[in-house]
């Protein structure tokens, strides 16, 4: 990923949770909050109930391979959590690259445009 600096830190992850927007899909939910540094800002979790610990690797391959593929068009400056669902280990990347294309993206951008005016 070219332009996307990893979330490790707790408090990044627990910020967005509580303060951030969230989009929800079939196989992800999406939760994006405006940051203070002006990169972007990429975590993926999978928890337990996605399934044993095969399926929460490819799950985050999944994820990635998805982001990546779209990371241009997502709006700069802002942190994404990715949270993976039941069932995410059954989806394609390109599923889950439409729905960042169709919602996420579109939500973005679309509170982006209201923070300027």
């Amino acid at each position: 990923m070219k332009y996307t600096v990893k979330i490790k830190e707790n408090k990044t992850f627990v910020s967005l949770y509580k303060h951030g927007k969230y989009t929800v899909g079939k196989n992800v939910a999406v939760y994006y909050k405006k940051n203070r540094s002006g990169q972007t800002g990429l975590g993926i979790t999978t928890g337990k109930k996605v399934g044993n610990a095969v399926v929460r690797s490819r799950c985050r391959r999944i994820i990635r391979a998805a982001f990546r593929n779209c990371e241009e068009e997502f709006p700069k400056g802002y942190d994404y959590i990715i949270t993976a669902r039941p069932g995410c280990g059954d989806a394609k990347s390109t599923h889950i690259e439409a729905f960042f294309r169709g919602k996420v993206i579109p939500a973005v951008k679309k509170i982006s445009n209201t923070n300027r005016k």
